[in-house]
């Protein structure tokens, strides 16, 4: 039996969150036991009654924000506004539940290879967040970029200014492995300075123009 608009997704991967170790450090508090994880990835075992996009045996990214599609905000494409806005709560279990999954689930035509599960798992949260950051920060072919921070979110945006067409991306980072990541992601600059040190920087390096997007 399955909720009317929902579904259940049988989890074949699942990702730790920069947010999930918050609660397992004591950071935020926990009342009750509960399930964790918000990214995942998985294939459909049940589907309610009210569903008619999803189908048993669909391989899906489960993103991590469940929306309705029908609301004047889902419409509108700010789907982080939906009026049932409801979040994935069990990312990290054998199974996980989806409401309004006709909406918030992305169904893959063919399911991928176990060996290509993380690269997937990526389109559940990390990878459209940094994607989104490109696209409100107004990235656009030839364009300069900075990035501000090198986390999972940061270099995704790196590589989503990458892919947008930024001729220049500048990536404030002072981690040396994150720094080699967010090369081959596709920045041409670093920048290891914060503040107005960093300002001073990007000035610099842009001849005093700065950038066309921060993110």
């Amino acid at each position: 039996m399955c909720i009317r608009d929902s579904a259940v997704v049988r989890v074949v991967a699942g990702c730790v969150c920069g947010s999930d170790l918050w609660s397992y450090r004591g950071v935020n508090d926990v009342p009750e036991p509960r399930t964790m994880g918000h990214e995942a990835i998985g294939v459909v075992e049940a589907v309610g009654a009210g569903v008619e996009r999803v189908r048993e045996g669909d391989f899906v990214v489960v993103p991590f924000n469940h929306c309705c599609g029908r609301c004047a905000h889902c419409r509108a494409g700010q789907t982080q506004g939906c009026v049932e806005l409801a979040m994935t709560a069990s990312g990290q279990a054998e199974r996980t539940l989806v409401t309004n999954a006709d909406a918030t689930c992305f169904v893959l035509d063919d399911a991928p290879a176990p060996d290509r599960y993380a690269a997937v798992l990526a389109l559940s949260d990390v990878l459209p967040t940094g994607y989104h950051a490109a696209i409100s920060a107004g990235v656009t072919p030839g364009s300069t970029a900075v990035v501000v921070g090198d986390g999972a979110v940061g270099l995704c945006g790196v590589l989503s200014a990458q892919r947008l067409g930024a001729e220049r991306i500048i990536a404030l980072s002072r981690n040396p492995e994150r720094q080699r990541l967010a090369t081959a992601f596709g920045a041409t600059d670093l920048v290891g300075e914060r503040g107005d040190a960093a300002v001073a920087a990007v000035l610099e390096l842009t001849d005093g123009v700065g950038a066309d997007a921060v993110l």
